[in-house]
């Protein structure tokens, strides 16, 4: 079984489309093609079905990616041991949340690539629906998340830190003259939320649903950068780790909302599949990540 038609079948499995993977293995469509042909007929089996111009995996493809994945990890693992000659080399690929991406990544980036220049990332925000997927398959090296857990069978979690979350309005808000506020005070207010922030933003909305808030409307942008600009505009409020708007609140851009209920806190968790093979390079940004953000 040829290691190349592997890696050409896992880049089809995560795009879901022939042409884009063809584009980023710097081939044509009629070699991925062919390449996933020869896998289909020594496996005797279907990788994928076709409908119409989408193709889905089959149930024999969906396993296929977790044994392509180890056959891949164990190259990789081969060439490393036998030919390291001290030099760390390659590319990382992480899914983080906006708040994370935005305030965490570039300070771990910052002390890791001051050691190890050549190592080149391809970073994207986390949607929590494709990310299991992304890190079985191995297209996905490690992620990030904000969110009190992510119990999920088959994966390696780490709590990296605690993150207190704020509820911030305009300094010139009817609710930043008040001393202390209650729940029930957010009724009729609009509500501005990252919509890629994972799972602090739905505990908070389960907790306005619980009090039988009525808000009177509900905003989210794909921009945590947005939603603070909105919120300073007095268009809403919003509930944010304190890590994404401290310059803001320290300079009197923002307020804190000194909300009576119990202080609202988040994790800031770092997942990675348990069966993949962690490389010397990725082991150590790892601990980077583990080491810069419980300093910040």
């Amino acid at each position: 079984m040829e290691i190349r038609y592997l890696k050409t079948f896992r880049t089809v499995a995560h795009l879901l489309n022939f042409n884009q993977a063809a584009k980023i293995l710097n081939c044509s469509q009629s070699t991925v093609s062919a390449q996933i042909k020869l896998l289909e007929e020594e496996l005797d089996v279907l990788l994928f079905d076709r409908l119409g111009k989408k193709i889905i995996l089959t149930d024999a493809g969906s396993k296929l990616i977790r044994y392509a994945q180890k056959m891949i990890d164990l190259e990789k693992e081969t060439f490393s041991e036998i030919a390291d000659n001290g030099e760390r080399i390659g590319d990382i690929s992480i899914r983080a949340p906006q708040s994370v991406g935005t305030y965490l990544i570039p300070e771990i980036l910052e002390v890791f690539r001051g050691v190890y220049p050549g190592i080149g990332f391809n970073i994207e925000t986390c949607s929590v629906v494709s990310l299991k997927h992304e890190l079985r398959s191995g297209i996905v090296d490690v992620a990030f998340l904000l969110a009190d857990e992510a119990a999920v069978k088959g994966f390696q979690t780490e709590v990296l830190r605690i993150e207190p979350l704020v509820l911030i309005a305009g300094p010139g808000h009817r609710l930043a003259m008040k001393n202390k506020i209650q729940i029930q005070d957010l009724n009729g207010e609009t509500i501005i939320l990252p919509k890629h922030d994972c799972g602090y933003k739905m505990v908070f909305e389960k907790m306005l649903v619980e009090q039988n808030i009525k808000t009177a409307s509900k905003m989210e942008f794909n921009s945590v950068e947005a939603v603070k600009r909105c919120v300073m505009k007095g268009i809403g409020i919003s509930i944010i780790p304190r890590l994404s708007v401290r310059d803001e609140i320290n300079e009197g851009k923002l307020t804190v909302l000194p909300l009576t209920e119990e202080l609202l806190e988040t994790c800031v968790l770092m997942i990675w599949h348990k069966n993949k093979w962690l490389s010397p390079t990725l082991t150590e940004f790892m601990n980077c990540a583990r080491k810069t953000i419980s300093l910040i």
